[in-house]
């Protein structure tokens, strides 16, 4: 299982970080609005529409991330910060009262507002990723590395501390102490973004963190720890999904890694907030 896991992360490095460090943003939303329609894909089959519905579902999503795409380079188009604030509360309040639910909840919810749901959020998280792209390379990279810092921190405080299960019903490995952990290491990271990669290093603009600290102040440190907190609700909230659907994996896309949910689930409320937050 480690070696196509190891193989699986080099292709898609080999694919992702010319397409990142490209002259221009187009190729990098490309690929990504490839990843996305393949999370509708998994999302329709998730939701009991497999098959040609699924393929239906997810080509459709891709046409209306095409449209938004072609709106942003032919003239300008971008959306204004209420959206992404309206997105982040269907986030807070929709992710609690799934998680509240829990499992046996979400098969209740009629199937086309479950497609709704997930064609709603994957479009938004997938429009914050080429307009956080289009802010610069070194604020996405900051956004993208509070999640994978707090799920790696998180797992490693989770081997070593854990006793108290965080969500036992939806996703069993998951510990408070993790949870701790990784809220630690994404502080940690976070001032060291601050104070050395954003004065050190010739970025090609100012961070996710450097952009809530000149506009929060201390503040900042609340906003952080509440985005580590949704990456953990977007985590658990994929879990619920495939729970409830009876699936271990989104699908066997990347082989070693699962689906591409699997990969982006922690991303897609942390993309959108990250933009209502950088807006204030």
């Amino acid at each position: 299982m480690l070696l196509p896991r190891i193989i699986t992360a080099l292709v898609l490095l080999a694919l992702l970080l010319p397409a990142l460090f490209a002259s221009t943003p187009l190729p990098f939303a490309l690929l990504t609005l490839v990843m996305i329609a393949a999370g509708g894909w998994e999302w329709s089959r998730l939701n009991g529409r497999p098959g040609a519905p699924a393929l239906a579902f997810g080509a459709a999503l891709a046409a209306a991330c095409g449209v938004c795409l072609y709106a942003v380079n032919a003239v300008g188009f971008a959306l204004p910060a209420w959206c992404w604030w309206i997105v982040g509360g269907l986030w807070v309040l929709g992710g609690a009262q799934a998680l509240k639910t829990g499992v046996a909840g979400w098969p209740t919810l009629p199937v086309g507002l479950r497609l709704l749901l997930g064609a709603v959020l994957l479009w938004a998280a997938w429009l914050a990723l080429i307009s956080a792209r289009a802010r610069g390379i070194n604020f996405l990279l900051s956004a993208m590395c509070l999640v994978w810092m707090a799920d790696i921190a998180a797992y490693i405080f989770g081997k070593l501390f854990g006793r108290r299960k965080l969500a036992p019903a939806i996703s069993p490995g998951k510990s408070w102490e993790g949870a701790l952990g990784g809220l630690f290491g994404v502080v940690v990271m976070a001032a060291v973004w601050v104070h050395g990669i954003d004065t050190h290093l010739p970025v090609d603009g100012p961070s996710l963190y450097q952009i809530l600290v000149k506009r929060l102040g201390w503040l900042s440190l609340l906003a952080v720890v509440f985005l580590t907190a949704m990456s953990v609700v977007g985590d658990l909230f994929e879990s619920l999904v495939k729970r409830a659907a009876g699936a271990k994996d989104s699908s066997q896309l990347l082989p070693g890694h699962g689906g591409v949910l699997d990969r982006v689930d922690a991303l897609l409320p942390v993309l959108p907030l990250a933009m209502a937050l950088s807006s204030l």
